[in-house]
């Protein structure tokens, strides 16, 4: 048989088996792609009422064969393998945004359901009745360098800096001035607010009552703002709630920078010598002086 008809028949019996394979796998390629296979909703891990913040400890991954338009899926390569990244994509969609509507535990979350910071209505979902929104810059360090969620709870810290002629024990002071605010979002650095010589890094959206909002805009124009993280406590059934202010279990007074460092307070005493000499006093009658010191 000549060579090149037995090169023909074995480029004709490796084509015919690459059509063989390739036809097997295509079921399999499409099954894989198809909504229903391996797909898994977002849906709420407890019941939430209308205006909650989403947070992480708010949502679970649930299977489904039947995912309905507007439901937040997590890609079929994310199930099973430990992918972060694809999983936190599908997360951020609804972390920070509030619900519009309640929800069920085990209810799947829809986009049409929730509204994210930015959007026109957010406030007008997110707010309390009765409350109010403030938004304020905080300074560098502390629970602004991004440790903050929306729906934690802060305190505000004013610090404020004297210049005049008081001892250097009290040229400074730092007090809270408001307690348990909610955290309704939190805007991202500002590169040029954080640059050289700058000491405000974000801007945080709180809730607060007309009384509040009074009080931390007048403590805006004294001094400096940073924000405290609250810690939560765990009530019935592992449902978490924060501490209210009215359970602290000291009462909140302003610290002095002599507080901080006694030194401040040392530096500030004059020697005891010099003291003694400066107590001292000469009086003179006529030709004849006397010194005496003040009892």
């Amino acid at each position: 048989m000549p060579a090149k008809t037995i090169l023909t028949l074995l480029f004709l019996i490796s084509l015919g088996v690459m059509v063989i394979v390739y036809v097997q796998a295509l079921p399999q390629r499409v099954s894989a792609n198809t909504p229903g296979a391996m797909t898994e909703i977002l849906v709420a891990a407890a019941a939430l009422p209308s205006g909650t913040l989403l947070r992480p400890k708010d949502v679970n991954w649930q299977p489904t064969g039947n995912p309905q338009p507007g439901q937040i899926l997590r890609s079929s390569d994310a199930v099973g393998i430990a992918n972060a990244g694809l999983d936190q994509q599908a997360r951020a969609e609804i972390y920070g945004a509030a619900l519009r509507t309640g929800v069920a535990t085990g209810e799947p979350f829809r986009r049409n359901g929730i509204v994210k910071p930015g959007d026109r209505d957010f406030l007008q979902v997110v707010l309390s009745p009765g409350a109010r929104a403030i938004a304020i810059p905080v300074a560098t360090g502390g629970a602004s360098t991004g440790l903050l969620s929306p729906g934690d709870r802060v305190d505000v810290i004013l610090t404020q800096t004297f210049k005049n002629d008081l001892p250097l024990a009290r040229r400074s002071v730092s007090e809270t001035v408001v307690q348990s605010l909610r955290v309704l979002a939190v805007d991202p650095a500002d590169a040029k607010a954080t640059g050289a010589g700058s000491s405000f890094g974000r801007t945080v959206t709180l809730e607060v009552t007309p009384e509040q909002a009074e009080k931390v805009n007048v403590a805006a124009e004294l001094g400096k703002l940073s924000l405290t993280l609250r810690s939560i406590i765990t009530a019935g059934a592992g449902v978490a709630s924060f501490l209210p202010a009215s359970a602290s279990t000291a009462s909140v007074r302003p610290t002095w920078a002599g507080d901080v460092s006694p030194a401040l307070g040392d530096s500030a005493r004059p020697d005891k010598a010099i003291t003694a000499e400066r107590l001292t006093v000469e009086i003179i009658r006529g030709s004849k002086s006397a010194t005496v010191k003040p009892q």
